[in-house]
Parts: structure tokens; C-alpha cells; sequence
């Protein structure tokens, strides 16, 4: 049982036995459809429309071609459609006049599809850019991303906006790959010693990095620590950021041992802390955007969110992203870049976004009692929901 397919179908066939449905379906594209001979049916069926075929302005029963030619269209796009898998859509169809819900529930698929693509491709980006020690790739796939959650919203007829899920999602980092995991503590560590050896550095980076952009959690709390100690304006030495480390109960519960505190402050203090710092942020960003990623996915992956939660699940999925993305700009020297707060117009929503909620909120008419397949002629004025082959 494979409730998108039967919708596809159904919105398919509705459109086979009444070619008027398609006026109700402006916003459906062939792009919805999952299936490939259900893409090139649907759009066949659209270009016979356009190209002004008899069927879908005459009256009386449909003739028989408006099936024949969409077949034969579709044909030239994909293989393997035959007139009988079309008699077979008809069939599937309980109501031609349901077509905009059935369309409905093929735009639900096509957003979720969609939007766990474009995470996939972020989690890709982001697992590459680790690799590589860039960011920018994955910055702009997150950007990617953003910007097809706000179309779908605007496409479904809702407003984007970040709402947390009543469950929260878990998006803990996935470990590095060997090589990557040592280098990035190096980086931590050397950091660290700077921080503590050379008077002033702390100021170079306290601004835009944060504990939790270090990858070992053990690193994190003696940034804290440190970050502490400069914000009281106490110096900054081995001997107060142990007593700090102690007075946070780190050395009670364990989490930092005699040697690797000896390992962090015995170091060479001679480096730039502004670039490790932004060494240590490269790493944050491509982990943060991996785990944003695995969370969008999951949204996706979730059949009964509904796609207006299922967007604005996603958006705040991104916010930690964002956040992290926010500092490293300011660590460069660069204005945070904002998206753009959409305009509201003065008459209300927008007449496209109006038209949409209605699709889907709107009861129909309900149908002539006259059988669906074999309705009698019908004046200009009023079309019947379904017109047979003859």
C-alpha cells in the first residue's frame, strides 16, 4: 500500500476523464510527480492543454484522443507507457473532482522529497569541506537549502518561520575520520597553550568563539574557564586556570586529568590565536552543518509531519548554523548577512498564497448525480466535474 502513488494516479486519471481539472491545478508541475512516466504523463496532458487540444474545451463526453495523444506524447519522454496503463490511471481515479486534493497530497511527497535531497547534499558538502578544511561549500548549500524551505512554504501557503518540534531532535556531531579528528585537536590544543602563555590573546578570539565550537568537550570547558577568568578581568596563567578548572568541578569529576593539563600548558605558547581561533571555527561550521543536515533529513524522512510543520521544523534545525555562521563572520570582519523580512502587503496575503490555502481548505461543490462516465450534453454555463471517452 503506497498512499503517494495512489494519489498520483488518481490526480492523473482525474485529469484523463475531465481535461477541465487541470484549470484547477495551475500549481502542480510535472517535478511533483515521483514516478518518471508520471512526470512525462502530466506533462503531456499540460502541453496538449497549451497547444489547445479539442478535449479540453469541447463538450460532451472526452473524446477518446485526449487519451491517445497524451499517451503518445508522454511517449516521446519516457518508455514503456501504453494506452492500457492510462485506462488503468482512469480507474484509479474515485472522483475527477477531487483532482485538487489529490494534486495536494502529491505536492506533501514532492516537499518531502525535496527538502531531504537538499539535506542530503548539505550533510555531502559539509562531510567534503571537513575533508578539505573549507566552509564555504557548505555555507552555501545551507543557504541552498533556506532558500527552497522558503519557496515550499510560499508554494504550500504558509508563512517560513523556525519552530521547534515538541521532541528534540538529536543532532550530536558525528565523529571525525582519524586523520581530521587528530588535526583538529592539535589545533584545539595549540590554541589553548596560546591562550594561556601569551598575555593578551584571549582578546583576539573571546569575542566570536564559543566552548562548544571545539570538538573535544575537554578543550570546550577550559575555553570556558578561560573565557571566565578574562571576563572578570583576573590574569590569565597555568595556575589560575587550574584553580578555575577546580572551582568548576573539573578535576573532581575527572574530566580533566593531571596530564592533559600538563600537555595543554606546557606547550609552545608562540602563535597567531586569531587564526587558530578561525582553525577551530572551520571545523565547528562543517560539524554543525552535518548535524544539521542528519536533523532536516529525519524531518523529511517523518511521513506524518504535515509540510507547513515539516519547513519550519527544518528552519530552526538550521539555527544552529546560522549562529555559528554569524561569529565566523564577525571573527572576518563581515557584517552578518540577514534575509530579507518578506514585505506585507497592505491588502493582505498574497493573492498566490490566497489560492493555495483555499486549494486545500476550500469543500467542493459536490458532483451531479448524473454517472461520472456517461453525463448527458451540457450548455457553456455549466460543465459537468467528469466528462466520458466516446
Amino acid at each position: 500500500m503506497n498512499p503517494l502513488m495512489d494519489a498520483e494516479q488518481a490526480v492523473l486519471g482525474a485529469v484523463l476523464l475531465d481535461p477541465g481539472q487541470l484549470s484547477h491545478l495551475e500549481w502542480l508541475t510535472p517535478d511533483h510527480f515521483y514516478r518518471p512516466v508520471h512526470r512525462a504523463l502530466f506533462a503531456a496532458l499540460r502541453k496538449l492543454r497549451g497547444d489547445g487540444h479539442p478535449a479540453v474545451e469541447g463538450e460532451g463526453p472526452v473524446p477518446l484522443s485526449w487519451v491517445t495523444d497524451a499517451v503518445a506524447e508522454a511517449g516521446l519522454r519516457v518508455r514503456g507507457l501504453t494506452a492500457s496503463y492510462a485506462h488503468i490511471l482512469v480507474s484509479a481515479c474515485p472522483r475527477p473532482s477531487h483532482a485538487p486534493v489529490y494534486g495536494r497530497m502529491v505536492l506533501e511527497g514532492a516537499i518531502h522529497r525535496t527538502v531531504a535531497q537538499h539535506a542530503i547534499r548539505l550533510h555531502q558538502e559539509a562531510r567534503t569541506g571537513t575533508l578539505r578544511g573549507e566552509v564555504e561549500g557548505a555555507l552555501h548549500h545551507a543557504d541552498v537549502l533556506t532558500g527552497v524551505l522558503t519557496d515550499l512554504a510560499r508554494r504550500w501557503g504558509t508563512e517560513p518561520r523556525p519552530v521547534a518540534p515538541a521532541m528534540s531532535l538529536a543532532t550530536a556531531p558525528s565523529a571525525l575520520p582519524p586523520a581530521q579528528a587528530d588535526r583538529v585537536a592539535e589545533d584545539e590544543a595549540f590554541l589553548l597553550t596560546v591562550l594561556v602563555e601569551r598575555p593578551g590573546a584571549m582578546g583576539e578570539a573571546v569575542d566570536w568563539l564559543r566552548p562548544g565550537d571545539f570538538a573535544d568537550p575537554v578543550h570546550g570547558q577550559l575555553y570556558w574557564c578561560l573565557g571566565a577568568l578574562h571576563h572578570r578581568g583576573e590574569p590569565l596563567d597555568r595556575i589560575t586556570l587550574l584553580w578555575e578548572a577546580q572551582r568548576r568541578g573539573l578535576l573532581a569529576d575527572g574530566t580533566l586529568s593531571e596530564d592533559r593539563f600538563a600537555a595543554i600548558c606546557d606547550g609552545v605558547g608562540a602563535g597567531d590565536a586569531e587564526w587558530l581561533g578561525k582553525q577551530v571555527m572551520r571545523s565547528s561550521i562543517t560539524r554543525t552543518a552535518a548535524a544539521s543536515a542528519r536533523a532536516v533529513r529525519a524531518l523529511a524522512e517523518d511521513e506524518t509531519l504535515v509540510p507547513g510543520r515539516l519547513i519550519n521544523h527544518a528552519l530552526h534545525a538550521l539555527g544552529p548554523l546560522d549562529e555559528v555562521r554569524a561569529r565566523w563572520e564577525t571573527a572576518h570582519g563581515r557584517p552578518t548577512p540577514r534575509a530579507p523580512s518578506p514585505a506585507l502587503s497592505p491588502g493582505g496575503p498574497p493573492p498566490a498564497r490566497v489560492h493555495a490555502a483555499l486549494t486545500r481548505s476550500t469543500p467542493r461543490a459536490a458532483p451531479s448525480p448524473a454517472d461520472r462516465l456517461g453525463p448527458g450534453p451540457a450548455s457553456a454555463a455549466a460543465r459537468p466535474p467528469s466528462r466520458n471517452h466516446g
